[in-house]
C-alpha cells in the first residue's frame, strides 16, 4: 500500500464514524487504481513525496495572512513564505519571485492584468497548434478585451516559424509575446525573437507550466538567459510540487505584486506554499539527475512507439527534447485511444500527450519506457483486448511504488 493509502486506512481506524464512509471508500479506491494499479502517462502531472504532502495537511492549511498584516499571528507564515521565495529564486536563478498565485493559469492573469489594458494585442501559440487554450483567443483574453494574434507555427518542426514570427510581431507589436505551450516537444526560439520584441518595447513571457521542471533541472532550456522577462508556470507537471503556481523574473516587480494581491490571490494557501519549499529543496539536489532521466526517458519512449509503428509528432527532429512524446491522431481518434488505454489502465489525455515525468519519478528508466511502448503498441496498434494486458500493467507497476529524487 502506498504511503496515501496507509493514510488512509490510519485515519478509518483511529477516526472511524467521523469520516464518511462513502467518501473514504471512495478515495481509497481511487489510490488503489491510480497510485497501485495504473501507468500514469499524463503530462500535466507528476508524484509528490510524502514530505511535499505532509506540509499540506499542516496547521497552514487553517491560515490567513495578507501583505497589509490585517491578521497577527503570521510571523512564522510570513517567514515560510520569505524563505520559499528565497528558495525559488535559487533554484532558478532570478532576482523575484513571487509564490502566490494557486495554478499556472492565474499566474498568466496576473502577468497579462499587470502590464496589459483593454484592447491591446498578445501574441501567442494558438491552440489549435498546441498552446495553452486558457491564454488564447476563447480564453482571458475575450475576459479581459484582449486581441489575441497566433505566433506563426510551423507544424512539419512542430515549433514557432521564427522568420515568420518576427514580421508578424513587428506588424501587430503587441505588447506582450508569450512563448510555452501545452504541447511542447522542443525549445520555443526566445533567443531568436526576444530581440524583436523588445525593440518595440513588447514583454517577452515564457510560459513554462509544462516544462517547469526541466529549466529547474537547467534541461530544455533557460528563459530568463534567452530574454524572457518573465518565467511563470505550474508547480505540479514536470517539477513535482504541490498544485499552484509561480512567477519568476529579474525586473519588473512592483506592479506584479500589486495585481497579485489583493486583486487576483487572498488567501495563497500557504500549507501549499510550504509543500513548494520542499519540492524546491529536492529540485535543488536532485533536479539535474531527474530532468536529464525524464528526457533520456522520452526519447527512448518515442524510438520504441516509432518502431512499433505508432505515428508521432517530431519525427523529422528526433521526436522530442521534453517531458511529452506526442502521438499523431485526430481529436476523434484521441479520444477513442484514450478510453482503449484507460481500460488496460494506461492512463493518457485525450491529445494523447504521453508524458515521462511521473514514471520517471517513481524510478523508471529507458528499459521501462520500452516495455510501456510495447504495452501502449498491444492496445493501439495490435488492437488487443486492453483487459488481456491488464495484469503486465499490474507488474511493472508493482515494481516500481516508491518515490525517487527526494
Amino acid at each position: 500500500m502506498t504511503a496515501v493509502g496507509r493514510e488512509s486506512a490510519k485515519l478509518k481506524r483511529s477516526e472511524r464514524g467521523l469520516i464518511p464512509r462513502q467518501l473514504l471508500r471512495i478515495l481509497q479506491r481511487h489510490e488503489r487504481w491510480r497510485q497501485d494499479s495504473c501507468l500514469n502517462m499524463i503530462a500535466s502531472e507528476n508524484f509528490s513525496s510524502d514530505a511535499v504532502r505532509s506540509m499540506l495537511k499542516s496547521d497552514l492549511s487553517n491560515r490567513y495572512t495578507s501583505p497589509e498584516h490585517f491578521y497577527m499571528g503570521t510571523k512564522y507564515t510570513d517567514q515560510i513564505q520569505s524563505e520559499t521565495e528565497k528558495l525559488a529564486r535559487e533554484v532558478f536563478e532570478a532576482n523575484f519571485a513571487e509564490v502566490r498565485p494557486l495554478s499556472g493559469h492565474l499566474a498568466d492573469i496576473i502577468v497579462l492584468t499587470a502590464f496589459t489594458s483593454p484592447g491591446d494585442t498578445i501574441m501567442s501559440v494558438d491552440a489549435v497548434n498546441g498552446g495553452y487554450p486558457g491564454i488564447a483567443e476563447f480564453g482571458y483574453p475575450k475576459v479581459y478585451g484582449l486581441r489575441f494574434v497566433g505566433l506563426p507555427f510551423d507544424k512539419h518542426v512542430f515549433n514557432i516559424d521564427v522568420e515568420n514570427a518576427a514580421s508578424r510581431i513587428k506588424q501587430e507589436r503587441p505588447r506582450i509575446v508569450i512563448f510555452g505551450a501545452s504541447l511542447i516537444l522542443f525549445p520555443h526560439p526566445v533567443r531568436e525573437l526576444s530581440k524583436v520584441c523588445h525593440d518595440i518595447g513588447s514583454i517577452v513571457v515564457y510560459d513554462g507550466s509544462h516544462v517547469l521542471g526541466l529549466i529547474a533541472g537547467h534541461q530544455f532550456q533557460d528563459p530568463l538567459r534567452e530574454g524572457a522577462d518573465f518565467l511563470i508556470g505550474s508547480t505540479h507537471k514536470s517539477f513535482f510540487g504541490p498544485q499552484g503556481g509561480i512567477i519568476l523574473s529579474n525586473n519588473r516587480f512592483d506592479r506584479i505584486k500589486m495585481s497579485v494581491h489583493p486583486a487576483i490571490v487572498d488567501n495563497a494557501h500557504w500549507n501549499r506554499i510550504a509543500a513548494l519549499y520542499v519540492a524546491l529543496s529536492e529540485s535543488r539536489r536532485f533536479g539535474r539527475r531527474y530532468a536529464s532521466q525524464v528526457v533520456r526517458n522520452s526519447k527512448a519512449l518515442a524510438r520504441a512507439l516509432d518502431d512499433y509503428g505508432v505515428k508521432l509528432l517530431g519525427k523529422e527532429r528526433g521526436f522530442t527534447e521534453s517531458h511529452q512524446t506526442i502521438v499523431e491522431v485526430s481529436p476523434e481518434g484521441g479520444m477513442s485511444m484514450a478510453q482503449k488505454l484507460e481500460k488496460a489502465n494506461i492512463i493518457v489525455d485525450v491529445g494523447v500527450r504521453l508524458g515521462t515525468s511521473e514514471e520517471t519519478r517513481r524510478g523508471m528508466k529507458e528499459r521501462e519506457m520500452e516495455q510501456i511502448a510495447g504495452l501502449i503498441a498491444r492496445v493501439v496498434v495490435s488492437n488487443e483486448n486492453p483487459r488481456k494486458i491488464l495484469k503486465d500493467v499490474h507488474k511493472l507497476r508493482k515494481e516500481f511504488k516508491g518515490v525517487q529524487y527526494c
